[in-house]
């Protein structure tokens, strides 16, 4: 079975975790193929937007645990683990990296480094019936794949603590009250709903998105100052762009911008 799925449709790419039979756990394959997908996403120009969605009931359930029950006593499971991942935080990096908007389509179970992909994209939808836990600490692990360094930056390096140590399963609602979802719809308008916004988002102005995701990636770790200089920077490139122009052009004469990503 191919552990990953990409298809394409009007620049809108979409990627299927597809374990459905494990709750898309992700095996050493599946990471693999994770990596390979989106480092060749990332280098992508003609993508505009960015679906991540699980095959089957669940999200993405985190590490496969059944696989690691039975290489438990491996003597070397230990040194494996990094080359692992690294291979993960490829594809973490790289989604916070793609020129274009990433979203998280999120039905059923969310759990551990399921968790930390979808914080890692730039919107995150949930359907109703979705359930979001980190896990990690439930199996005598702490976290990988990027949770201990979005949650605190989301919600607070209090009620990150919570979630991470104490592992308790939060519902839809709850995630949107935490901030860690955008919106939450019943499980048979969510697959409408995230199409819609990508459709959306696909027909922005790309160039800009970018760029407002460069400067977003950068804010918590670069002074005031450095920042603003980046901010006018980057301004001045999009005015040198064809979106600008059409911007302002369908501002002023009172139509819908026709924007190419430029």
């Amino acid at each position: 079975m191919t552990t990953i799925l990409l298809t394409e449709n009007n620049g809108i790419a979409t990627l299927t975790f597809n374990r459905p039979t494990v709750y898309n756990a992700m095996s050493e394959e599946l990471m693999a193929a994770f990596q390979e997908t989106t480092a060749a996403l990332v280098k992508r120009s003609d993508i505009r937007a960015l679906i991540l969605k699980g095959a089957g009931k669940a999200f993405l359930a985190g590490g496969d645990v059944g696989l690691f029950h039975a290489r438990k006593d491996d003597p070397v499971l230990a040194a494996a683990i990094k080359p692992m991942g690294d291979t993960l935080h490829d594809s973490i990096v790289a989604i916070r990296n793609m020129p274009f908007p990433v979203i998280a389509q999120i039905q059923g179970a969310c759990a551990g480094a399921g968790v930390s992909v979808a914080l890692a994209c730039d919107f995150a939808i949930a359907s109703d019936k979705a359930s979001f836990n980190t896990a990690y600490t439930k199996i005598g692990l702490s976290p990988d794949g990027g949770s201990t360094w979005f949650l605190p930056r989301m919600i607070g390096i209090k009620k990150a603590t919570e979630l991470i140590m104490l592992s308790d399963t939060i519902d839809a609602a709850g995630a949107l009250q935490l901030g860690l979802v955008n919106r939450v719809v019943s499980a048979d308008a969510l697959e409408t709903d995230v199409a819609t916004l990508a459709a959306r988002l696909g027909g922005g102005a790309t160039r800009a998105f970018a760029n407002a995701k460069k400067l977003l990636n950068l804010s918590f770790e670069t002074p005031m100052r450095q920042h603003l200089d980046r901010e006018i920077a980057l301004f001045a490139e999009c005015v040198g762009g064809h979106d600008f122009k059409e911007g302002v052009s369908a501002f002023v004469e009172k139509r819908k911008p026709s924007f190419t990503g430029q």
